[in-house]
């Protein structure tokens, strides 16, 4: 059973969330929080899976407690947003959040989400993934050949693809691997770098300058 957090300061949304997943045999609704810190207060309480995450909320915003919730408990955080580019869902993926989605989501999509993110992958539409970090990857620090010293060749050229938004089936397809020797090498290189899921992965691959942002 996956256990689900809605955090939005609209009752309506929350109750919408709450209708749509607990028709669903496979998911549970352990609660709703109106607000950041109520949202962190219920994460510790009742241990969800995922937390769906409003950014804009009263009393604690939700990158605030997208970064509290990551720190203390074990649950994954998925952020809503209205807009599929906005420089605060980057920052909720740098506060450790393994996706977003747009709140218009359909009912279906919704629940695939939550099972990705549930089952440990991350969410990142290449499309809009692309979009965003062309946008608000700006001052980059200078390449750090040494950050990546710990990967071998073949590792460092599935992160590059990770990078660039590529599944694993796109990724073994271009590299002409199995796509269970190239989930092994995700797995390989996020254990190195010491990263939590395939987003970190792209924020730390651009940081390093191994992918740049293409020029607008």
């Amino acid at each position: 059973m996956i256990r689900v957090l809605p955090a939005d300061d609209q009752a309506l949304v929350r109750g919408g969330f709450r209708m749509i997943l607990e028709s669903r045999d496979d998911i549970e609704v352990v609660g709703e929080a109106a607000d950041g810190r109520e949202a962190v207060a219920l994460a510790r309480a009742t241990r969800p899976d995922v937390v769906l995450m409003d950014v804009r909320m009263p009393v604690m915003d939700g990158l605030e407690a997208t970064a509290r919730i990551v720190a203390e408990t074990d649950a994954r955080v998925l952020v809503l947003t209205t807009y599929d580019v906005d420089d605060s869902v980057y920052a909720a993926l740098r506060a450790g959040a393994s996706g977003f989605l747009l709140k218009d989501v359909r009912p279906a999509e919704l629940v695939d989400a939550v099972r990705v993110v549930a089952r440990g992958d991350a969410l990142l539409a290449p499309q809009v993934t692309r979009r965003l970090l062309d946008r608000f990857v700006g001052a980059l620090p200078p390449p750090s050949p040494q950050a990546l010293d710990v990967l071998t060749g073949r590792e460092t050229e599935v992160l590059r693809l990770v990078a660039l938004a590529l599944s694993n089936a796109e990724i073994a397809d271009r590299l002409f691997l199995s796509e269970t020797t190239v989930k092994s090498h995700v797995s390989a290189l996020l254990r190195k770098l010491g990263l939590r899921d395939r987003v970190q992965a792209v924020v730390f691959a651009y940081d390093v300058g191994l992918v740049r942002p293409r020029s607008s």
